[in-house]
């Protein structure tokens, strides 16, 4: 299943980008509801851009259809991701630690400028799989729909970030 998810971001391209891969704003999504403390397992900076290793942990509710199928005690996962600075452009594939022949989940997050207010628009495009009979789709859509809550808490936590940010460097 397709997913689309654009936020409009108040702070500009660079700040946010910087953000994104600031071990400590990774250590601040763990007080968001539903993924467990995010663990940084690998974080490369080389000529192409930024590439982590993020792993989480599934920690919402499940229903009792997804439950037959997915024990939720399974339900970690790391993402990789590239971050190319030169086109903001940012590639994620979510790897499975449990399920893997039944989930796939890919896509591209792009960073433009909203030329009217100076924000940031984030945009991101992918596809969730998951192959399980009866309840894949439905499951599908519970993983979409989880995306979109998890990102506007996200956008919400960026945009506190990066005025904190700036307000300890005005300090500084």
């Amino acid at each position: 299943m397709r997913f689309e998810v654009v936020q409009h971001l108040h702070a500009p391209i660079d700040e946010v980008e910087k953000a994104l891969v600031d071990p400590r704003f990774l250590e601040t999504l763990g007080g968001l509801p539903k993924l467990g403390r995010p663990e940084l397992i690998e974080q490369r900076d080389g000529d192409d851009g930024i590439f982590q290793r993020v792993r989480y942990d599934f920690e919402g509710a499940l229903s009792p259809a997804v439950r037959a199928f997915i024990d939720p005690a399974k339900l970690s996962w790391v993402e990789e991701s590239t971050q190319d600075r030169k086109t903001h452009t940012t590639s994620i594939d979510i790897v499975p630690d449990y399920y893997t022949s039944i989930f796939e989940c890919s896509g591209i997050i792009r960073l433009t400028t909203d030329h009217v207010s100076g924000d940031t628009v984030r945009t991101a495009i992918g596809e969730v799989t998951v192959r399980v009979p009866l309840v894949g789709g439905r499951a599908e859509a519970a993983i979409i729909s989880g995306l979109h809550e998890h990102a506007d808490l996200e956008a919400d936590a960026l945009d506190d970030w990066v005025a904190a940010e700036g307000d300890r460097r005005s300090a500084g």
